[in-house]
């Protein structure tokens, strides 16, 4: 065994390593990808998808490792919040994103007018899924899908998203050619995937085609209806940043908590500028995704509609701050600060398995660091009698590995 204080440090070693040792697909492995591809192309059939496109496509996918390591690996996930924010709401991303808001103001304002959503929102969302359109992904969707269909850990939802993608190309709507796009099979300017794209992308330049690669209208289009259909609220902010008062309940932080914005209010939590907060009847919640060291944010409805898009609250953050500044505002109060930690799989799982050996609830330990894990871990700073914030820094995984240890 390895003393407790390099328990924690050993994963990430490991984690260096076996990126020079990605493993070759075996034979055993390609044998299993062609018979998992063969009842894919029964269920295609099955489904109403035509012999001609189900063999064509489906003839054509490999097995992609990378895929699989990329899964493992999301950057919502491994890195800080800090981390994370930084990488995305850039000056240069700002300064992009106000030029392009004004350079298509016409449009932005149409679908503001149809839908209810902002143009900075738009372009805020356009700004973090492919930089502006500036890079909407290079691997073939088909194999993206049909590896990820063919691995266990989300098997029926890929499958389903590949099905999907079989029948827009069936339908016309694309080629199969054109189906490019991120390792987890999202396409186009705003990174649809398949079941998004065939449920709201629209022609919103009339040219009788849905191209959410090439038309930055109908793109801007379909991301509209995505948002109406996802249940955006018009004229209500994604949250804001607040300060919290000394003495802060950190127990109380956390999407797990709703309260009506008065009685935030009555606890003490002002605008960052220490401003009040206006008196709207609004239910939030307060989150601190850097701990009590880094901004604290408040989150109205509207913060649960962009993770409706994407389930990660860094993601949902980034955007809502990205439009904020997009639309004139200024840089966080208090600056999230990169504290150099970053959050493997196997660091992630071992902190789960001590909490889980001490009793506190974290679902089945499976490395990624989410809301659960960090009630858990706010329950263990509070039994140790320390500030509760939920942020897994080394020296806390440190101790809680050794009062597992000592069970």
């Amino acid at each position: 065994m390895y003393p407790s204080h390099n328990r924690f440090r050993l994963p990430a070693i490991l984690l260096l390593v076996g990126a020079f040792l990605s493993p070759l697909l075996r034979a055993d492995e390609a044998t299993d990808f062609g018979a998992c591809v063969d009842s894919l192309k029964t269920r295609a059939r099955a489904e109403g998808v035509s012999a001609a496109v189900t063999d064509q496509v489906l003839d054509q996918v490999r097995y992609v490792e990378r895929v699989i390591e990329l899964d493992r690996k999301q950057p919502e996930f491994t890195r800080s919040f800090a981390q994370y924010y930084n990488a995305r709401v850039t000056q240069g991303r700002v300064d992009k994103g106000r030029a392009l808001l004004q350079e298509h103001k016409v449009l932005l304002d149409k679908v503001y007018r149809a839908t209810g959503v902002p143009p900075h929102y738009l372009v805020a969302f356009w700004g973090l899924e492919t930089n502006f359109g500036s890079y909407l992904g290079k691997m073939a969707v088909p194999s993206s899908l049909a590896t990820l269909a063919c691995d266990p850990r989300r098997s029926e939802f890929f499958t389903i998203e590949l099905l999907t993608a079989l029948k827009i190309v069936d339908e016309g709507d694309v080629s199969a050619q054109q189906l490019v796009g991120s390792w987890a099979g999202a396409m186009g300017q705003m990174q649809f995937m398949p079941s998004t794209f065939a449920r709201y992308a629209v022609d919103g330049d009339g040219d009788g085609r849905r191209d959410l690669w090439g038309s930055v209208a109908d793109a801007m289009t379909s991301a509209g209806q995505f948002l109406q259909g996802l249940g955006w609220e018009p004229g209500l902010r994604w949250g804001r940043e607040v300060r919290l008062p000394e003495g802060f309940d950190y127990t109380l932080a956390g999407r797990q908590t709703r309260k009506p914005l008065a009685e935030w209010v009555a606890l003490g939590v002002r605008k960052a500028g220490d401003e009040p907060l206006p008196p709207l009847s609004l239910e939030a919640s307060i989150l601190v995704p850097g701990g009590a060291g880094g901004p604290a944010f408040i989150t109205y409805e509207n913060f649960h509609v962009i993770m409706r898009w994407n389930r990660s609250e860094f993601y949902a953050l980034s955007v809502g701050r990205l439009a904020e500044r997009i639309s004139g505002g200024g840089k966080l109060r208090r600056p999230a600060l990169d504290d150099g930690l970053r959050f493997t799989n196997e660091l992630i799982m071992e902190l789960q398995t001590n909490l889980k050996t001490l009793g506190f609830d974290v679902g089945e330990p499976d490395g990624v660091f989410g809301p659960q894990s960090r009630a858990a871990l706010r329950g263990f700073q509070t039994s140790q009698g320390l500030l509760a914030d939920g942020y897994p820094t080394l020296e806390l995984l440190e101790q809680v590995s050794r009062v597992a240890q000592q069970q």
